[in-house]
C-alpha cells in the first residue's frame, strides 16, 4: 500500500515519513479531532492509515518545511542587510504559511482522493453497464460480464470489477463478491446499482431485466443532469463576462479617470500587473468549479 500510493508535498518517502511522524502521534490525535470523517475519508480512499496517524504525518511536513524555510529565508534577509526583527518576522511569516499549507492540504487530501475516484467511477459507469446489458442479454453468464469490465478500459471501474472477479475465483459467490464492492466503494450511484444487481440475484430475478432498468434511470438521470449543468453554466459565463472581460477594460478607464479628478497617483504598472493576477486566479477558480459541477458521464 506504502509503494502504490503517492501523496503530494510530501517532503520524504511515504516510508520514511511515516516512521519519523511516529514521535508525534500525541499531536496528531489532537489534530485529528478537527477533522471528524477523516478516519472514514482514510478507509474510501484506501489509504492504511488512522486518523491519527495521517495528521501525525501532517504535522511532520508542517514543521519540516517549516524549518526548511525559515533558516535559509532568515540568512538570506540578514545577508540583505534588513533588520534583524523585520528578516526574523518575515522569514516565519513564510515558513508558517507555507507549512500550514501543507498542513490543511494533507487534512484534506483523502476527502479529495475519495472525490476523484468517484468521478472517475460515475464517468465511465453507464457506459460498463451497457456493456454488462449487451452481454447477458446475449446469453452470457453474469460472472463472464464482470471478467469483460474487469479487462476492459474502464479505468478505475475496471479496477473495481477486477477485485469482484478475484473474490470469485477464491471461492466467494456473485453475490458476495458484489456486496462487497457496495460496502467498500464510495460513489453512491454504484454502490447503489451494486445493491440493485444483488438484490435481483438474491431474488432470482431476472437480471437482465433488472441491468435494463438501471441503465434506464441512470441514463434519465443523466439526461436531467445534463440540462441542470446547462442551466448552470449560463450564470457562470455571465460571471465570466463581468470579471474577465468587462471589469479589466471598463474598470482600468474608470479607476484613471476618478484617481485623475481625486489627484491620486495610481501606478499603472502594478495596478495591471494586480488586475493581471486577479484575472489568473479568477479563471482558475472558475474552471475548477465548473469541473466540479459536471455531471456523470459527461
Amino acid at each position: 500500500m506504502l509503494k502504490k500510493k503517492r501523496i503530494p508535498l510530501l517532503p520524504l518517502p511515504l516510508s520514511k515519513v511515516r516512521r519519523m511522524s511516529r514521535r508525534f502521534l500525541g499531536i496528531g490525535e489532537s489534530l485529528s479531532h478537527m477533522f471528524p470523517s477523516l478516519d472514514f475519508d482514510l478507509e474510501q480512499s484506501g489509504f492504511d492509515f488512522d486518523a491519527r496517524e495521517w495528521m501525525a504525518m501532517a504535522f511532520f511536513t508542517a514543521a519540516f518545511y517549516f524549518s526548511v524555510l525559515f533558516g535559509p529565508l532568515s540568512l538570506l534577509t540578514l545577508a540583505a542587510k534588513v533588520e534583524v526583527a523585520k528578516a526574523v518576522g518575515v522569514s516565519f511569516l513564510v515558513g508558517f504559511v507555507i507549512g500550514f499549507v501543507a498542513l490543511i492540504y494533507l487534512a484534506m487530501y483523502p476527502k479529495l482522493s475519495v472525490t476523484k475516484k468517484v468521478s472517475k467511477l460515475e464517468h465511465f459507469l453507464p457506459y460498463a453497464l451497457h456493456h454488462i446489458l449487451i452481454e447477458v442479454r446475449s446469453g452470457v453468464p453474469l460472472y463472464n460480464a464482470l471478467v469483460s469490465i474487469a479487462q476492459s478500459n474502464y479505468g478505475m471501474l475496471s479496477q473495481e470489477f477486477k477485485r469482484a472477479v478475484n473474490e470469485i475465483n477464491t471461492g466467494k459467490s456473485e453475490i458476495a463478491a458484489l456486496e462487497m464492492l457496495a460496502r467498500d466503494n464510495p460513489s453512491l450511484y454504484f454502490r447503489r446499482v451494486m445493491w440493485q444487481m444483488v438484490n435481483a440475484l438474491k431474488s432470482g430475478a431476472d437480471i437482465g431485466q433488472t441491468i435494463k432498468q438501471i441503465v434506464d434511470n441512470l441514463s434519465e438521470e443523466q439526461r436531467i443532469a445534463i440540462k441542470k449543468y446547462g442551466a448552470q453554466l449560463n450564470p457562470l459565463s455571465l460571471m465570466y463576462m463581468v470579471f474577465c472581460v468587462i471589469f479589466p477594460t471598463l474598470g482600468i478607464t474608470f479607476i484613471l479617470v476618478i484617481s485623475s479628478f481625486v489627484g491620486i497617483g495610481i501606478d499603472v504598472q502594478y495596478l495591471l500587473m494586480g488586475i493581471l493576477a486577479f484575472l489568473v486566479m479568477f479563471q482558475f477558480m472558475l474552471i475548477g468549479l465548473v469541473k466540479s459541477r459536471r455531471p456523470m458521464g459527461v
